[in-house]
């Protein structure tokens, strides 16, 4: 059986983002997405998402905006400004594991208090949670609440069965120079998906000036046409696949 999870990350980024995330869903193939629960809300986009069936998952953010935490609580994680600092990989080694495990709780009560219930799933914004130092402690969250995770490869993927996390059997997404999902790279990959449960990793999104300083912001205007063209919405009943979200896994 061919069950698959397509993942929006970044719900709340920016307006534009949250806008197309909810278009790929009622125009496409989207199941589910991940929110960025500690920036400023839009309170019309989030009750339009809460009134989907949409999952909905938590992206958890160490290198974006201002921590859920106060900030001078957390000084391997934010900068004198009291914003987390942008770079992933200086988060990962210079991150104390104890202010990780704090923010993380604090941004999934967060998310309980905005949506009444538990996130289908946990990721992270810039795969922060994949990193080694990151890892342990996102896996023994995630392990202490009883959420799904997102696996990128065979070996993360093997690491978390083995933590007795559910994870999806395979992951598929990027996001480089280039947009990623393109109708001619969805419909080809829903045709050749395995059996099991895979996840599309995905960032569809309208693009305007608050997104400017992405490396990933045109892209999203690619993907989310790709993602909501006639021949991809054809190509999941055509290949025997069954859209699902991370609840699946539960």
């Amino acid at each position: 059986m061919k069950q698959l999870i397509v993942n929006a990350d970044d719900f709340n980024l920016t307006r534009g983002v949250s806008r197309g995330i909810l278009e790929a869903y009622t125009r496409g193939i989207v199941t589910s997405t991940t929110v960025m629960i500690n920036l400023p809300p839009d309170e019309a986009l989030f009750a339009e998402l809460a009134r989907s069936s949409l999952g909905i998952g938590l992206h958890v953010n160490l290198t974006l905006g201002r921590p859920v935490i106060p900030a001078a609580e957390l000084p391997s994680l934010a900068d004198a400004e009291g914003r987390f600092f942008r770079d992933a990989h200086r988060v990962a080694m210079q991150a104390k594991p104890e202010e990780v495990e704090r923010e993380i709780a604090a941004q999934y009560h967060a998310f309980l208090e905005r949506f009444g219930a538990a996130p289908t799933h946990l990721d992270s914004h810039h795969h922060c949670a994949f990193y080694p130092r990151l890892r342990e402690v996102v896996f023994g969250f995630a392990r202490s609440v009883k959420l799904p995770i997102r696996s990128t490869d065979p070996a993360i993927r093997k690491e978390a069965t083995q933590q007795g996390l559910k994870t999806p059997d395979g992951f598929f997404g990027e996001s480089g120079p280039e947009p990623y999902w393109t109708e001619a790279r969805a419909v080809e990959m829903i045709r050749r998906l395995p059996d099991g449960i895979s996840e599309f990793m995905c960032h569809p999104g309208y693009f305007d000036e608050s997104l400017a300083y992405s490396r990933y912001g045109q892209q999203r205007e690619v993907e989310l046409e790709g993602l909501t063209a006639a021949a991809v919405r054809e190509a999941i009943p055509a290949s025997g696949v069954t859209l699902c979200h991370f609840g699946a896994l539960r």
